[in-house]
């Protein structure tokens, strides 16, 4: 963060000094809420969760060179208490956004934004210094968090915004006004909360609404191939920058093809030029997110020929993201446990099809949250998905939502033994341990709570048992 004294940030959230025996003494380190994450100068966000109060924290992280705290109360140690942490932290991240002056590109969408964001880290990082959303931290905590991690050096602020209701991206972007938003998709993902994908895309919708008109270089970079999101130019004063394959797309991809190994190819075209790509990471879908980083890229002066070769060099930066990993015994395991909804289940299988030519293929699926009413129909519809594409062996796990992804599989035709049912995470490892060969390809992925990843680490780290 920007150096502040705690005087000055006592100001701008409208808190009190308590134990600052002086006020001008400055915040120079990071602002953070894990106290294992404090470092000398830092400034420490003391939250009360479920099971953790972080004002208990408040003497430990002093000692550990913490400059104060920000508190809902008196904690014994320096701290600047407010009413409410949380309001407080939005307020600092606003000042110090504003401060800045940097370039701020903010993305949302139902699926693949922290793929997407990883990508726009990764190419604008070439060209200046980038900060950008750890993980999935895209949140009213997350976002103000990874907003105050920005320096007087940073050029470019890349923040992934999710939503769970209507109005929340509105706040987001008060805290951090975007002068450039991208919009992926609206998809299937918490629509059990939102109700339907047209109150999902009233939400998403709300970030190119927040952005500053053409004339002061707002862009919208919206998906030309998503009927949902191209209308949200409507909804904009900004510039809109269309992606996709369509061919009114602005950032568009021709002749889009798998390498044997399940990697994208195409050729990227800009209103500047075109340029080939082949990328490292895994997947068809992928190819809409490079696009998307590509208009962003391409709005931010860079060229088709340095875009290109930024995707063709970048790689996965956040965890359990179709995260492969090649055993000694020449089984590939491919990790996207860390979350699942239809549209990023379809991608994952159609992805492990390409991957699987000419090997054996074991989709290990298991529960997608969130989905309301929806959820028979779409666990049917992935489990039927899983035979079209011809995987060998589909293995779901968990209660009713896994024995409807089997029943799809079973009603478009897999009677036999290619689709079983397990209860839980152990019984998946047992059975792939038992009966897994050399060069068979595994996908593992489910949403976040049912914790598949276990299964995947537990394949990654052995081997096939000899014969």
């Amino acid at each position: 963060m920007i150096a502040l004294s705690l005087a000055e940030i006592a100001a701008v959230v409208g808190g009190q000094t308590h134990d600052i025996p002086d006020p001008s003494v400055q915040v120079t380190g990071p602002v953070v809420r894990d106290s294992r994450e404090v470092v000398p100068g830092s400034l420490f966000a003391a939250f009360v969760g479920e099971r953790v109060d972080g004002h208990d924290y408040a003497r430990q992280v002093v000692e550990a060179g913490a400059v104060a705290v920000l508190a809902a109360r008196p904690v014994g140690v320096p701290a600047i208490v407010v009413d409410d942490v949380q309001t407080a932290l939005g307020a600092l991240a606003r000042h110090v956004v504003g401060r800045l002056g940097t370039t701020l590109v903010a993305l949302t969408g139902s699926a693949g934004k922290t793929s997407t964001k990883d990508l726009i880290a990764q190419v604008l990082g070439r060209k200046a210094p980038t900060v950008f959303t750890p993980g999935s931290l895209n949140n009213e905590i997350g976002l103000p968090l990874t907003a105050l991690s920005a320096t007087e050096e940073t050029r470019f602020l890349v923040l992934e915004m999710g939503a769970r209701g209507i109005g929340h991206i509105r706040y987001l972007t008060g805290l951090t006004p975007p002068r450039i938003g991208l919009v992926l998709n609206v998809g299937s993902a918490h629509i059990g909360e939102f109700g339907g994908r047209e109150q999902i895309a009233q939400a998403k919708g709300e970030l190119v609404e927040a952005l500053p008109p053409a004339g002061e270089g707002g862009a919208a970079i919206l998906n030309a191939d998503d009927p949902l999101v191209k209308a949200m130019a409507s909804r904009t004063q900004a510039k809109v920058v269309l992606f996709g394959e369509s061919a009114e797309a602005d950032v568009r991809a021709e002749n889009v093809r798998l390498t044997d190994s399940g990697q994208p190819a195409f050729r990227l075209h800009t209103p500047s030029g075109a340029s080939d790509v082949t990328m490292r990471l895994y997947g068809e879908h992928h190819v809409s997110n490079a696009l998307a980083a590509a208009a962003v890229a391409h709005e931010l002066g860079m060229s088709a020929e340095e875009i290109a070769l930024a995707l063709s060099e970048a790689g996965s930066l956040s965890r359990w993201r179709m995260e492969v990993t090649e055993r000694p015994d020449g089984v590939t395991i491919v990790n996207d446990a860390y979350n699942a909804n239809p549209e990023s289940m379809r991608a994952a299988l159609r992805a492990l099809a390409a991957m699987g030519k000419g090997r054996r293929t074991w989709a290990v699926l298991g529960k997608m949250a969130e989905l309301g009413d929806e959820a028979l129909a779409e666990h049917d519809a992935v489990g039927r998905l899983a035979v079209r594409l011809n995987v060998s062996k589909l293995v779901a796990v968990g209660g009713i939502e896994a024995s409807w992804l089997q029943l799809g599989a079973y009603n478009e035709g897999s009677w036999g033994e290619e689709s079983v049912h397990v209860s839980d995470a152990q019984a998946a490892v047992d059975l792939l341990r038992s009966e897994l060969r050399p060069g068979d390809v595994v996908l593992v992925k489910a949403s976040r709570s049912v914790g598949l990843e276990s299964v995947a680490q537990a394949l990654a780290e052995g081997e096939v048992a000899a014969r």
